[in-house]
């Protein structure tokens, strides 16, 4: 996976957060020594992105946005969360009863409120909108701007502990299952292996680890699905919570629509050999490298998601697999385009401005197909207007 920097071009934290950050790497190399000198990448992974007061999404420095390290798409424009709103709707409209909608790990809750705000329009609101998120940090944001952009619809929010059930609507999941840890391996002349990490001289390094029978059953998988074994050379990753994950999500939908929006392709595309060095990427100031072990605590790490994997688990746990398309045509389908044409006040500064985020986030070359769209029903047979063209599914 290419990268837009080399670390030591990146810029350089101030002394607070260099503070920050060996302090949760003194917690990591506490753990590796406790562990007989290396740690598989998850729980490197886990420690650097979810330690408690420490880690990149349970401290409180700024992470979305343009004083953070990234931004996603319902911050880009608001009219990606419009078009969520009206695949939510179909959903809210014609369930009898109250509804709900979960999102999990709502970022800054900006897509919260303007799809409140475009449900509110259609007059679909659910009941409730509930938001699981770990981080009190976030939460804390979330509500910030919630009370800030619909102080009017804000009695509807929630904030949870834990996954509810009995969820009755949608479950929405924007860029949540590329931050679930993984594992990285590599294919060698000895057959295949984990990348651990291990202490180095004043940093963190990578340590060869040998597989168990969760990574050969990962093998197998993956050469069913390309027809061939990795050739030695060969790195990538997996997610070994994904599984485990989609089930305990699809368990908590009793009617409705989970919506799930992340950079990933279907199996055989994401191990093919184009991708040999796998698709590792961290995310620093606004600018994208490949080295997990830079500042720990005050960068992103993510990982592409195998959406086989991910269609697998939720059609094990009873959800039909409605559509699986690209962001691209998922916006489309929803009307993005006429978005663009409706009468406002704008200027052309404005307008354009509002092309360009439109193109951002549809564009190949940038969100369009990177990230894709995958939709599962339970006791729903309504249609989103997101995933009626365009379908991916057999390729999964």
């Amino acid at each position: 996976m290419a990268a837009d920097q080399h670390p030591e071009q990146l810029p350089r934290p101030d002394a607070v957060a260099q503070a920050h950050s060996q302090q949760l790497s003194g917690l990591i190399a506490s753990q590796i020594d406790g562990a007989g000198g290396a740690l598989r990448f998850s729980r490197y992974m886990e420690l650097a992105l979810y330690a408690p007061g420490l880690g990149y999404y349970s401290a409180g420095a700024a992470k979305f946005g343009d004083a953070g390290d990234f931004v996603t798409a319902p911050e880009i424009s608001p009219l990606f969360a419009r078009c969520v709103a009206r695949n939510c709707a179909p959903v809210i409209s014609s369930l009898a009863g109250p509804t709900e909608i979960l999102e999990l790990g709502a970022g800054s809750g900006v897509m919260a409120a303007d799809l409140l705000l475009e449900l509110d329009q259609f007059g679909a609101l659910p009941a409730r909108y509930l938001i699981l998120e770990p981080s009190p940090d976030l939460r804390q944001r979330q509500r910030q701007t919630i009370a800030e952009r619909v102080p009017a619809l804000a009695d509807r929010v929630r904030w949870l502990e834990q996954m509810p059930g009995g969820v009755r609507g949608v479950i929405l999941a924007n860029e949540v299952l590329d931050a679930l840890p993984c594992e990285r391996f590599q294919v060698s002349d000895n057959g295949i292996e984990y990348l651990g990490v291990a202490r180095g001289d004043g940093c963190f390094v990578w340590q060869t680890l040998p597989a168990d029978a969760a990574l050969l059953d990962r093998q197998s998988l993956i050469a069913t699905a390309l027809g061939a074994e990795m050739a030695p050379g060969f790195r990538s990753e997996w997610h070994p919570a994904l599984g485990a994950w989609v089930g305990a999500v699809a368990d908590a939908l009793d009617q409705g629509l989970l919506l799930l929006v992340d950079y990933g392709l279907p199996r055989r595309e994401l191990y093919h050999m184009q991708r040999s060095d796998g698709t590792l990427l961290c995310h620093y100031r606004h600018r994208a490298h490949a080295d997990p072990f830079f500042w720990p605590g005050l960068q992103d790490i993510t990982a592409w998601v195998d959406f086989t994997a991910v269609a697998e688990a939720a059609q094990d746990h009873g959800l039909t697999l409605d559509g699986f398309v690209t962001q691209a045509a998922f916006l489309l389908g929803s009307g993005i385009d006429g978005m663009l044409s409706e009468p406002q006040r704008m200027s052309p500064r404005q307008r354009a401005e509002q092309a360009r985020q439109v193109q951002w986030l549809t564009l190949p070359g940038e969100m369009g197909e990177r990230f894709k769209v995958a939709g599962f029903s339970r006791g729903w047979d309504g249609q989103c207007p997101g995933l009626t063209g365009a379908d991916l599914s057999g390729s999964l």
